[in-house]
C-alpha cells in the first residue's frame, strides 16, 4: 500500500497540518519557486515535519501539481511506501568537468542486486547533463529505470538549487534509489518537436559549449534565426533547440536546448553535450503536437492502476504553449490511469533512460517516472 499526499505553499499551506506519513520509507519530493532557496521558512517547516523522510527537490521553471501549472509556489508530494526501499545520496559538481565524476559517485553509492529505479536531479545551470548521465550510466544496469530533470531558475538563468543533506545548494545533484520486489516501475519521454532549415556541420565544440556551426560563429547563426527575437537570448533560444546526429546515416536525434550565450567567444552553452563534427539541425514546434508527445509519453509510463507520477517537462515546451500549457498537463492526466497523483516541474533538462545505452539526458521533452506497489 502506498499512502500519499500533496501539500501545496503559496501564501500558506494548503493544509492545517501535515498528514502523519513520517517514517524512513517516505518519500519527500519539494518542487519549489527559486526564492524559497532564501527564504527558507516554509522548507524548514515541512523538513521539520518529516525528520526521517527520504528528501529530494529542486527550484524550477514552473511546478506541477495534478493537471495545473503554478508559479512561485512550492509542490510537495509525501509518499510512505510499504515495502520499498528508499536511499538518497548527493554529490557535488561545481563546475562542468565534475559532472561525469559526480554521476558516477551517486551510481556507486545507490547501485545494488534490488535497485529498481532512480530520480535524479542536479543543478540546472553548472552541470554538464550529458556527462551526469554518462556517469550514471557507467554502473548502473540498463534494466534500471532513471528518470529526473535539472533544476530551473524560471526564465532567469542566473542560479539553480537542488535539496543536498536537507538543503538548498548550487553545484550539486542529488539521487533517490527505489529497492525491492515490490516496486512496479513505469516511464515514458517524448518530444514532439520537427526540424527545419539547414543542416549544418558542427566544426567546432568543447563539451556542451558550441562555438561553430558550418564554419561560422554559433552566436551569429542564432541571431540570424531569431532576428528581433535575439534581444531576448537566451531565453528566446529556447524556441529553437537543435537536433544532433553524429552522420547523415544515423536515424537517432537527440535534441539539446541553450543554457547561456558567451559573448565574448560568440559561443552557445548547451544542457549536454555537442559532439564535434556532427550534425546540427534547428527545430521547432506547433502547441499540438507539443500537447501529444505528452499523452503519448504519460500513456508509455502508465502502469496497470493508479500510482504517483513524477512528471519532468522542459521549460522551452511551456515557452511555446504559453497559455497552453495546463493543456499538457491534462493531457498526460487523462492517459494515467484514474487515481494516479501528479507532482513535477519545468526544468532545463529531462533525465531519461534508454533501452539500449542506459541513462541520457534530454531536452525539450515531457519525461514521467510512475511508482507504485504491488
Amino acid at each position: 500500500m502506498l499512502e500519499h499526499a500533496v501539500l501545496v505553499f503559496q501564501r500558506e499551506w494548503s493544509v492545517p497540518q501535515f498528514p502523519p506519513l513520517d517514517s524512513a520509507r517516505t518519500l519527500l519530493a519539494i518542487f519549489a519557486a527559486p526564492r524559497f532557496g532564501c527564504t527558507p521558512g516554509p522548507l524548514t517547516e515541512l523538513l521539520a515535519a518529516y525528520p526521517q523522510a527520504a528528501v529530494i527537490g529542486c527550484s524550477t521553471a514552473g511546478e506541477i501539481c495534478g493537471s495545473t501549472l503554478l508559479d512561485e509556489s512550492m509542490v510537495c508530494l509525501v509518499a510512505r511506501f510499504e515495502q520499498t526501499r528508499l536511499r538518497v545520496v548527493s554529490a557535488p559538481a561545481g563546475r562542468a568537468a565534475d559532472s561525469f565524476r559526480a554521476g558516477v559517485e551517486l551510481a556507486q553509492e545507490l547501485v545494488a542486486p534490488d535497485l529498481r529505479a532512480v530520480f535524479v536531479l542536479s543543478d540546472g545551470l553548472v552541470v554538464n547533463g550529458s556527462e551526469l548521465a554518462r556517469g550514471l550510466a557507467s554502473l548502473l544496469p540498463p534494466e534500471v529505470v532513471v528518470a529526473g530533470g535539472m533544476a530551473g531558475d524560471g526564465p532567469r538563468f542566473q542560479q539553480t538549487w537542488v535539496l543536498a543533506q536537507r538543503q538548498p545548494r548550487s553545484g550539486v545533484a542529488t539521487a533517490v534509489g527505489f529497492y525491492g520486489e515490490a516496486l512496479a516501475v513505469g516511464a515514458g519521454s517524448q518530444a514532439g518537436w520537427f526540424s527545419f532549415g539547414l543542416e549544418r556541420r558542427v566544426t567546432r565544440a568543447q563539451g556542451n559549449v558550441l562555438f561553430e556551426l558550418g564554419g561560422r560563429p554559433a552566436l551569429a547563426v542564432y541571431r540570424d534565426y531569431l532576428g528581433t527575437m535575439a534581444a531576448g537570448l537566451p531565453a528566446t533560444a529556447l524556441l529553437f533547440p537543435l537536433a544532433i546526429r553524429r552522420h547523415w546515416e544515423d536515424p537517432n536525434r537527440i535534441i539539446r536546448t541553450v543554457l547561456a550565450i558567451d559573448e565574448e567567444h560568440q559561443a552557445m552553452v548547451f544542457a549536454g553535450d555537442i559532439p564535434e563534427g556532427a550534425l546540427a539541425q534547428m527545430m521547432r514546434a506547433n502547441t499540438d503536437a507539443l500537447i501529444e508527445a505528452a499523452s503519448v509519453a504519460a500513456a508509455g509510463a502508465a502502469l496497470p492502476g493508479p500510482g504517483i507520477a513524477l512528471a519532468v517537462s522542459c521549460v522551452g515546451r511551456r515557452l511555446v504553449l504559453g497559455e497552453r500549457t495546463d493543456e499538457e498537463l491534462e493531457a498526460t492526466c487523462e492517459a494515467l490511469p484514474p487515481g494516479t497523483t501528479q507532482v513535477g516541474f519545468y526544468s532545463y533538462g529531462e533525465f531519461a533512460s534508454h533501452r539500449e545505452w542506459g541513462c541520457d539526458l534530454q531536452n525539450e521533452t515531457m519525461t514521467i517516472l510512475t511508482l507504485a506497489e504491488r
